[in-house]
């Protein structure tokens, strides 16, 4: 094992950049000390304390710095930062997170929000290479004035319940060679994280040891008489993450290669257990992923050094089907082991996307708690953190540019269903729905990111709805927006009231392929235009022929002027499809990418576009809607 750990483990990461606010985000092997210093061409410099900053220790050998800096910083305007250790500049410890012809990071904070970058569902061993890479690859070579005003992702940067063999060993050299914390489980099959590691269901084998729950519903289950099912429905859950430090080391191994070059590869899957000749050629598959996912660490590393970058969670950050009915909340929080997996992700995500997103969010209540529980990383205290969290309501967020940027929390604050225990939930309820109408008012143009489609594919909304009449909504994840009648017809509300924007851009992920629609309200002479733009994945891709034979049976079927249109939850509105301008007449794109859109002044699209991870880009031309 090497312990000579690198002294910069992650990042810098920058995650705000406002007129007012800079919040730069990285883990360290050791405390920092020195100062951040901002610069432009005319003579503007800006310098802080880093010891100002948060730092929180998670190990032994790891430190997660916020750093939060307050000013009134020049816009629109080329910058330049630095940040001064105990070991010198970070430009000089890492060159090659620079650009060419830069000797600091060069960074511009944007007022507007006309041109940006989207995606999400970056799942690292999957077969596709990763977008961020080609990415970076083009912004390097922009002018600072011409790049990317942020970067979205919008969910799904990790997958808590999709890892690999390859990646959960190395996530395993990863909590020794930092120190990080070990816990101990209640009502599990193991009892503490270092008893799990050595298990002979570690690798391969560990949906055998997550928590089940009794199930009684539906016709035919009666008349068996009680079931058995998992909380952890994902159908790749054989390597799902559970404990704290098990998640942190994912986000430190998907962000950076720092750590890789430390952990001692392996090329097959060795133990004192064997394993079958099926799982040791999975490894082997899994393991040539991973190594490209690896090789392009470094670009993603300073893509994101260089662009404001916004996220927020979707599914796979916790687990599939994370608050999708009633029932499943219902089983996953009653039971001790199943909470602790949740909540030890949500810590995670707090700590490595979250914080960064709106620093002020986060009042000295929730300091507190975390630094309580970091500080002896007792069961107790770990558990009413996890309790805290499980109540806190401020994951959606604002950024203050033209035009605005709502994101919305779509996970923690759903509309329940009151009729069925496995019935969808809404995405979002009453409340936060009526919150996020109050961001809309007075604004003539708005971006809303949604991390599922607000407007998806009909068919495949279709197929959910019959999963969900034959009593199986986990099965193919029932999961949209107009799944739920109360959370589908408030959204319906608000797009069509009086007082919304004029333009409205909608950027969402989550589904691995992507599209583009044009939306207006029926039999309005002055409806809004509506803009559905999604991307994903980042790193991912849907399963084919079956997005082809989805695709198509879209198409004739629900066309904008099919009666079968009136039968749907969004017959007040009439949805044009957009064909991007390849060869084919599909017009949904199944391939790793990430979305670009440049917004006019009236904040409507004037260019949506995709870069594919191969390099290859292609357009969403505007459609004649007569």
């Amino acid at each position: 094992m090497d312990l000579n750990v690198p002294f910069l483990i992650a990042g810098p990461i920058l995650r705000k950049a406002t007129r007012d606010e800079l919040v730069l985000w990285l883990v360290t092997s050791e405390k920092i000390e020195g100062f951040f210093e901002l610069s432009g061409n005319n003579g503007f410099v800006y310098r802080d304390n880093l010891l100002q900053s948060h730092q929180i220790q998670v190990g032994e050998r790891c430190f997660i710095t916020l750093g939060h800096f307050k000013g009134d910083f020049p816009t629109d305007t080329p910058l330049y930062y630095d940040l001064t250790t105990q070991y010198g500049t970070l430009s000089s410890l890492c060159p090659e997170l620079l650009f060419p012809n830069e000797t600091q990071f060069t960074i511009k904070i944007s007022t507007q929000a006309d041109y940006i970058l989207h995606g999400s569902c970056r799942n690292p061993h999957h077969t596709s290479g990763d977008a961020l890479v080609q990415a970076n690859k083009k912004v390097a070579l922009q002018p600072v004035n011409e790049r990317p005003d942020m970067l979205i992702m919008g969910g799904d940067q990790i997958y808590a319940d999709h890892v690999s063999g390859p990646m959960l060993h190395a996530i395993f050299h990863v909590i020794e060679m930092l120190g990080l914390p070990e816990e101990t489980f209640h009502g599990a099959p193991v009892h503490t994280s270092q008893e799990l590691r050595t298990h002979p269901n570690c690798y391969y084998a560990r949906h055998k040891l997550l928590p089940s729950h009794t199930l009684n519903s539906g016709a035919i289950k009666k008349l068996l008489g009680l079931h058995e099912s998992p909380i952890f429905s994902s159908r790749e859950a054989e390597n799902h993450l559970v404990s704290f430090s098990e998640h942190i080391a994912m986000y430190l191994l998907t962000w950076s290669p720092s750590l890789w070059h430390c952990v001692e590869s392996k090329e097959d899957l060795l133990s004192d257990k064997e394993y079958s000749s099926a799982i040791q050629q999975k490894w082997k598959l899994e393991k040539a992923n991973i190594n490209q996912f690896v090789s392009g660490l470094i670009d993603v590393q300073s893509l994101l050094a260089h662009i404001p970058t916004y996220m927020i969670f979707d599914d796979h950050d916790v687990t599939d089907d994370w608050n999708l009915t009633v029932g499943w909340e219902k089983a996953a929080y009653n039971n001790p082991f199943a909470k602790r997996i949740i909540g030890n992700a949500l810590i995670a995500y707090w700590l490595c996307q979250g914080w960064g997103n709106e620093p002020n969010s986060f009042n000295t209540d929730f300091m507190q708690f975390s630094r309580k529980f970091l500080s002896d990383f007792q069961p107790d205290a770990q558990d009413k953190f996890i309790n805290y969290l499980l109540r806190f309501e401020r994951w959606h967020y604002v950024v203050p540019t033209t035009p605005k940027v709502v994101v919305l929390d779509t996970r923690t604050r759903r509309w329940r269903s009151e009729s069925k225990l496995n019935k969808p939930s809404g995405l979002m309820d009453w409340e936060a729905l009526t919150e996020f109408q109050q961001e809309l008012l007075e604004q003539d143009k708005i971006i809303v990111v949604s991390p599922a489609p607000m407007f998806g594919v009909k068919f495949i909304e279709t197929l959910q709805r019959v999963a969900t009449k034959l009593g199986q909504p986990l099965l193919i994840d029932a999961e949209n927006w107009m799944a739920h009648p109360g959370s589908a017809n408030s959204l319906i509300s608000i797009f069509t009231h009086t007082k919304t924007p004029s333009n409205f851009v909608i950027l969402s992920g989550d589904v691995h392929y992507s599209f583009a629609y044009d939306i207006k309200v029926r039999s309005e002479k002055n409806s809004p235009n509506i803009y559905q733009i999604t991307c994903s994945g980042i790193k991912n891709q849907f399963p084919e022929p079956l997005l082809s034979f989805c695709d198509h049976l879209d198409s004739f079927l629900y066309s904008p002027r099919s009666p079968l249109n009136y039968f749907t939850k969004r017959k007040r509105l009439k949805v044009y499809k957009r064909q991007p301008n390849w060869s084919g007449k599909r017009k949904l794109i199944n391939m790793s990418c990430i979305g670009e859109v440049r917004l006019d002044n009236e904040g409507k699209p004037k260019k949506i576009s995709i870069l594919a991870s191969s390099g290859d880009e292609w357009d969403f031309p505007p459609i004649d809607k007569k």
